[in-house]
C-alpha cells in the first residue's frame, strides 16, 4: 500500500476570479511565464512517481486534454521546421508511460463532491488531490516529500502551512497532537474559522495524499450551503477512523488563486527561467518604482 500511482486534478471550477481571461479558457491553463499551471501540478504528480492522472473536468475545459494529448498539426509544422528542440518539448509534456483519464463533474458541488466523481477510477487504492491553483516551488517537490512520508506510514496526510491568524476564515484550519511525533497527527479540521474560533495557524493547502476510505465518508457528508459537499467534512469524519496526518512541507508556495499569488508566482519563476531571468531583473533594477499617481 506504501506506493501511490494515481493523481486526482479537481479542474472544474470556474475561475471567476480572473475574469475575463477565465471566461473561454480553463484557469489551469494560465501560464506561469510560458508553461500552464495544470503542467506544473501534473509534472509534480510524476516527479513523485505517479503514472495515472485522473482529471475532473467541467464546461469549457477541452484545453486541459488538448495540452495533454498529442497536436500532429503543431508537430508536422515543427518537423517541416527541422526544430527539433521545441518538437521534443511538446512530445515531453507528458512522459509515455502515463496515462489521463478524463471525468466530467456535472455540477460543481464542491471538492468533496469532484473527488467522489473519481471513485470508480481510483477504486480501492491510495491516491494524491493535486490543487493547480496552488503552486508550491520545492526540491524535492511537496508530493514527493508526501509520497515518501506515505511509503513509511501508509495512511492520509494532508499538506499545511502557517498562515496568519487573521487569514484563517481563508483556509481550512487543522488542530494537530502535539504529542505525536511530526508529522502531527490531525485531532480536528475546521473549515474557514474566524481568528478567535481557529484552533491553530495550520493551514491546508492543495496537496493531499487520501486512502480510498475517504470516499466512504464522503458518501455520507450532509451538503452545506449551494449542495456543495466539502473535502473537509469527508476528512474530519476519516481522523475518528484512522490516522491523517498534517504535513508542514519544504518549499515555496503561490496562491495563484488569487490575482496577487499569481503575479508574485510569474515573478518568482521568471526570475529563474534561463531565458528571460537576466534581462527581467536588470529590468526591475532600472524600473521608476514610484507609485503612479
Amino acid at each position: 500500500m506504501g506506493r501511490v500511482t494515481k493523481a486526482v486534478f479537481p479542474v472544474a471550477g470556474m475561475g471567476t476570479r480572473f475574469l475575463p481571461a477565465t471566461k473561454a479558457s480553463p484557469k489551469e491553463m494560465m501560464p506561469i511565464v510560458d508553461k500552464p499551471l495544470i503542467q506544473y501540478a501534473v509534472e509534480e504528480a510524476v516527479a513523485a512517481g505517479m503514472t495515472e492522472m485522473i482529471f475532473v473536468t467541467g464546461r469549457n475545459k477541452r484545453a486541459i486534454e488538448d495540452h495533454f494529448d498529442t497536436a500532429y498539426e503543431l508537430e508536422t509544422e515543427l518537423k517541416q521546421r527541422d526544430n527539433q528542440e521545441m518538437l521534443q518539448m511538446i512530445r515531453g509534456i507528458i512522459p509515455r508511460r502515463v496515462s489521463c483519464v478524463y471525468i466530467r463533474q456535472p455540477k460543481a458541488l464542491g471538492l468533496g463532491h469532484a473527488i467522489l466523481c473519481a471513485r470508480r477510477v481510483v477504486g480501492d487504492d491510495p491516491f494524491a488531490v493535486v490543487l493547480a491553483d496552488d503552486l508550491i516551488d520545492g526540491e524535492p517537490s511537496a508530493l514527493q516529500q508526501m509520497a515518501a512520508v506515505f511509503k513509511k506510514r501508509s495512511t492520509s496526510i494532508v499538506a499545511v502551512t502557517n498562515v496568519p491568524r487573521k487569514e484563517t476564515r481563508q483556509y481550512g484550519i487543522v488542530k494537530i497532537d502535539p504529542g505525536s511525533a511530526a508529522p502531527h497527527r490531525i485531532t480536528g479540521i475546521v473549515e474557514k474559522p474566524a481568528p478567535g474560533a481557529a484552533p491553530s495557524t495550520l493551514g491546508v493547502v492543495g496537496r493531499y495524499i487520501l486512502t480510498s476510505r475517504i470516499f466512504h465518508h464522503l458518501l455520507r457528508v450532509r451538503p452545506g450551503a449551494g449542495g456543495e459537499i466539502q473535502l473537509t467534512d469527508g476528512i474530519a469524519a476519516l481522523i475518528r477512523e484512522e490516522d491523517v496526518l498534517a504535513y508542514e512541507f519544504a518549499g515555496t508556495r503561490y496562491d495563484c488563486g488569487s490575482k496577487l499569488g499569481y503575479l508574485k508566482a510569474n515573478l518568482a519563476y521568471a526570475l529563474k527561467h534561463p531565458e528571460v531571468a537576466n534581462d527581467l531583473c536588470n529590468y526591475l533594477k532600472n524600473m521608476d518604482w514610484r507609485h503612479p499617481r
